[in-house]
């Protein structure tokens, strides 16, 4: 029976499809999940913040016990220092040089032609060897390559110290038999060890697994969860029911792999089985102490901030001292954060006083006075409920109306003389801007939640 070497890419396939990281932890769940079953390889996103990535990646690194811990280079020769940073206290390391064989991806993601392709392919392999024995060139795309052109990318891979060959349908549109024909070429054209990663787009990667098994794959990048992917405990109950017709074996512990894979999905907060169409915005949005703060900048460009490298340090800040306190945080108390702490402006526009009357029998009128430059700006306006009229009074007095994106009021402490947070996200030229305030007077705290934002605006247009 023939050994197949199972590459878990979990951690990778999620870092492509989701909008929002996984945090810390559960990174490392997936990683732990992955050498627990028993897979042979676990591979990790491409770095893309050296700063954070490498401890994640690093504490991964260190608890993996069997297997081996692979890592994409990049494009260029600096990145993959940058990348063995992160994975060389692994007990089994590999770099990985992922690049594209087929001439559409050439050209549009590297403006390359094939010859130049051949010589980067070369470049990488030969820089990566000095850092590590252990060398994966990946073919992506290869499905749609010029077959001539994917036989002499993979054999200049080999000839420069490559031990591991891996053969990518990223289209996901080809049959099980081009794959097995795909896979029997390369295999006459190298002597290493040729891996296949099947797509199931068209719900064939389970075929198309056997099939390139049949043509002498010698193993299978498969994911715990994702769409579109060969999945794991898919292939482990088919190869239990039928492998021995195609004398192949894996070393998967198919008694525990539903087990666990099921414990490690259910201790991640926000399910990763679903699509991104499936969660809402609100429930995309979880982070905790461990969180990064490249993920505070994603968590935020989410809900529709451009926060500046500043503004990101401020908010990471706050989000540490908070979850300090109380472990994690939502997509609300995230928008508070974002309010309270990013682009902290100059009050150009400071609130003075306010005046409402309000009625179930009648529109409510609110007079609403600010202060700027010393100037006293009173305008006074009617609408749907005293906060609706105080917001109409401000725009008079500032002479512009900007969208209402988002209001939100919270008590912060209890009791009849609690405090009242407001929340207002207001947009100008497509882009948001958020104000916090506080009062016992939950329509005071509304308009300087406004006037928090107003001056966000002014101060940024200036």
């Amino acid at each position: 029976m023939k050994k197949i070497n199972i590459s878990d890419i979990t951690l990778k396939k999620l870092s492509m499809d989701r909008a929002v990281s996984l945090l810390f932890r559960e990174k490392s769940a997936i990683a732990n999940c992955a050498d627990k079953i028993g897979v042979d390889t676990i591979e990790l996103p491409a770095v893309k913040s050296l700063r954070e990535d490498a401890i994640v990646y690093k504490t991964i690194a260190q608890n993996i016990q069997n297997a081996v811990l692979a890592i994409p280079v990049g494009f260029d020769c600096e990145s993959i220092a940058s990348a063995w940073e992160c994975i060389k206290e692994a007990k089994k390391p590999r770099l990985q040089i992922e690049l594209p064989v087929s001439t559409i991806q050439m050209e549009y993601t590297y403006h390359v032609k094939q010859a130049k392709m051949i010589e980067k392919i070369a470049e990488l392999i030969k820089t990566a060897k000095t850092f590590c024995d252990d060398i994966e060139f990946s073919a992506n795309d290869a499905t749609r390559a010029d077959e001539e052109f994917l036989i002499a990318a993979v054999k200049e891979a080999e000839a420069n110290g490559a031990t591991v060959i891996t053969v990518c349908d990223d289209a996901g549109i080809s049959t099980p038999d081009n794959i097995g024909a795909l896979v029997a070429k390369v295999k006459e054209a190298v002597t290493i060890p040729v891996y296949v990663q099947a797509s199931d787009r068209i719900n064939v990667a389970v075929a198309s697994a056997f099939s390139a098994i049949s043509n002498g794959a010698d193993g299978l990048k498969c994911a715990m969860v994702g769409k579109d992917v060969l999945l794991t405990g898919e292939f482990s109950d088919a190869v239990n029911a039928c492998g021995a017709q195609f004398g192949a074996e894996i070393k998967l512990n198919n008694t525990k792999i539903h087990a666990n894979i099921d414990d490690m999905v259910s201790s991640i907060s926000h399910d990763v089985r679903e699509t991104e169409n499936e969660i809402s915005e609100k429930k995309k949005i979880l982070l905790d102490s461990d969180s990064t703060a490249a993920q505070v900048s994603q968590a935020a460009a989410v809900l529709g901030y451009e926060l500046s490298d500043t503004d990101i340090g401020n908010v990471y800040k706050a989000l540490k001292q908070v979850c300090d306190k109380k472990g994690s945080v939502g997509s609300k108390e995230f928008e508070a954060l974002i309010a309270s702490s990013a682009m902290q402006a100059p009050s150009t526009y400071h609130f003075e006083t306010y005046t409402t009357t309000s009625s179930n029998v009648s529109n409510s009128m609110s007079q609403v006075t600010l202060k700027c430059n010393d100037e006293i700006i009173c305008g006074v306006s009617n609408g749907d409920g005293p906060i609706d009229s105080a917001f109409r009074a401000i725009e008079q007095c500032v002479g512009h109306h900007y969208e209402l994106d988002d209001f939100q009021v919270q008590s912060v402490t209890e009791g009849k003389e609690a405090l009242g947070s407001a929340l207002v996200r207001l947009r100008n030229d497509g882009k948001l801007y958020s104000g916090n305030g506080t009062s016992t007077d939950i329509i005071a705290a509304s308009i300087r939640a406004y006037i928090n934002a107003l001056n966000k605006i002014v101060f940024e247009e200036a």
